[in-house]
């Protein structure tokens, strides 16, 4: 049973990932880092599922990314693009309006959610 839940929690985790993480990166971050950022919030999240996601956001043109080379090691920093800045606002919202009513439906007598309907 652990490993059920342990399925849907990371399903659910890979979409609020994507949200979360376009708001972080408003700020220049590498992967590596918004690892640790997104952990210290509480929403962990492994580098297999970040990388991919990064990469995603990219390709639909909501991210850049831009290498440098002056550090130690090289290192992939992501930020908004100007599509991310403009979709974000868009992306909060429908995040708001989804907890809501998550919240309304896990919170509620599902009898009274019907009758609701019903009515």
């Amino acid at each position: 049973m652990s490993t059920l839940f342990d399925k849907i929690g990371a399903e659910l985790r890979r979409g609020l990932v994507q949200v979360v993480a376009l708001s972080l990166l408003r700020e220049r971050m590498y992967g590596y880092q918004l690892v640790k950022v997104l952990a210290t919030a509480g929403l962990e999240t492994e580098e297999g599922t970040l990388y991919p996601l990064l990469r995603r956001l990219e390709t639909r043109g909501l991210l850049v990314s831009e290498w440098d080379t002056g550090g130690s090691r090289p290192r992939k920093y992501y930020r908004l693009s100007d599509e991310g800045v403009a979709a974000l606002p868009r992306l909060k919202e429908v995040w708001h309006n989804i907890s809501s009513a998550v919240g309304r439906i896990l919170n509620a007598n599902p009898a009274d959610l019907t009758e609701a309907q019903t009515s």
